[in-house]
């Protein structure tokens, strides 16, 4: 199964209609930034995946971190200072003016230029690994930087689940037809690649110890997931990385 889904990648982003690309990069910053009533209920739900993510520090201090896809940089308000933070982030529009910047040490556009050599305690992602058409080699990197009995902390929707779909549908979805008069469903098909399945099946390809909470009754019929993955297999991320570079 696992050798069948990486033969999917890289993954193609569909296009989005002219209509849609005009509105695009306003739409994103209006839905990371809560903007919008259903965007500010979207945010409100979402503070489980940072709290999830956030968990492993509630007794103890900072700890060195990378976080995937940090957008507008909103889970840091819920991560202790003290410790070096990086992220990789290729939309710089989204977290420039962020009050929180300052407390980024480094920021990369792509997996790819994080250095070789760094090490981290943790790598985070909160609503990234969906988006990510290269999902296996940024997984590969992500489990070589692991320090040794570091973790991969990744809260994610359940994308492909009939009550996520219902949940963006009735609320996101609704507003922007309205708004606009778009297909929302468009916008999700260019922006989610990747199914919470795919997601899980790879990364419990790459992980021993991998652990799974959903917001919902069974991950199902969830909102959203979050994995927990430990002890990289080493050599399976060395053979992805050289496979997908």
């Amino acid at each position: 199964m696992t050798e069948a889904l990486l033969a999917r990648f890289p993954k193609t982003r569909p296009q989005l209609s002219p209509e849609l690309a005009a509105i695009y990069v306003r739409q994103y910053q209006e839905n990371r930034s809560g903007e919008t009533t259903a965007a500010s209920l979207s945010q409100r739900l979402e503070a489980w995946m940072h709290r999830q993510v956030a968990a492993d520090l509630a007794n103890g201090g900072a700890k060195p971190t990378l976080e995937i896809g940090a957008g507008t940089l909103n889970q840091l308000a819920y991560e202790p200072q003290g410790a070096a933070y990086d992220i990789v982030e290729p939309f710089s529009e989204l977290f420039a003016a962020s009050p929180l910047r300052t407390r980024v040490r480094d920021v990369f556009a792509d997996m790819a230029e994080v250095p070789a050599e760094r090490r981290y305690a943790r790598i985070t992602s909160v609503a990234a690994l969906e988006h990510i058409c290269d999902l296996p080699r940024v997984l590969a990197r992500a489990a070589l930087m692991l320090e040794p009995g570091g973790s991969l902390r990744s809260a994610i929707p359940s994308e492909g689940g009939l009550l996520w779909r219902l949940g963006w549908s009735l609320t996101t979805g609704l507003e922007f037809r309205l708004r606009h008069g778009l297909d929302y469903g468009e916008l999700m098909a260019h922006e989610h690649v990747n199914s919470a399945v795919e997601i899980e099946t790879l990364i419990r390809a790459l992980f021993d110890d991998v652990r799974i909470r959903s917001f919902g009754v069974g991950r199902q019929l969830s909102l959203y997931r979050f994995v927990e993955a430990r002890e990289p297999t080493l050599g399976a991320a060395e053979a992805w990385l050289s496979r997908f570079s």
